[in-house]
């Protein structure tokens, strides 16, 4: 399913409209150019979760865990991996088959580590501020209530 955003607040927005329909132990792929927007979306997907405090993207530590919501957000930056060996020194497969939700930025750097089952989230700019945000399930991954999100504010593309 294809949503438009017009906005970093619309693109939060989707993200926090999403994050209602998530469940422990869902991952998410997060797709798209360098400043597309991947981190805003998380940024949404975390209040959306209830949690309060500074998301920011994990960088240069790789892992951003947030605690203080409805469950646990596990933000994770995998851009500046040196090799996969990494991910399991912070014990990656007890976060991604935790208790909460798994966001990845930059996951094909390191495609061996993928779950089998995720939703892929792909951020594609239309125009400066505009984005095409597209949610696709993958390997089993339930469906998403496109009504629900339109219901609550979702704009489809």
């Amino acid at each position: 399913m294809r949503f438009i955003s017009h906005s970093v607040a619309q693109t939060q927005q989707l993200g926090g409209i999403l994050a209602k329909q998530l469940q422990p132990g869902d991952v998410l792929l997060m797709l798209g150019d360098m400043g597309v927007g991947k981190s805003e979306f998380t940024r949404g997907l975390a209040r959306g979760l209830g949690i309060t405090g500074y998301v920011t993207s994990p960088t240069f530590t790789i892992l951003q865990v947030h605690e203080e919501g409805r469950m646990p957000l596990y933000h994770f930056d995998w851009y500046r991996l040196s090799d996969v060996e990494e991910l399991y020194e912070l014990s990656m497969d007890e976060y991604l088959y935790g208790d909460g939700v798994s966001v990845i930025e930059w996951p094909s750097r390191a495609e061996e580590a993928i779950p089998e089952s995720y939703l892929q989230v792909e951020l594609i700019p239309v125009g400066d501020e505009e984005r095409v945000i597209e949610l696709t399930p993958v390997g089993g991954f339930r469906s998403i209530d496109e009504n629900q999100m339109q219901k609550e504010g979702a704009e489809l593309a």
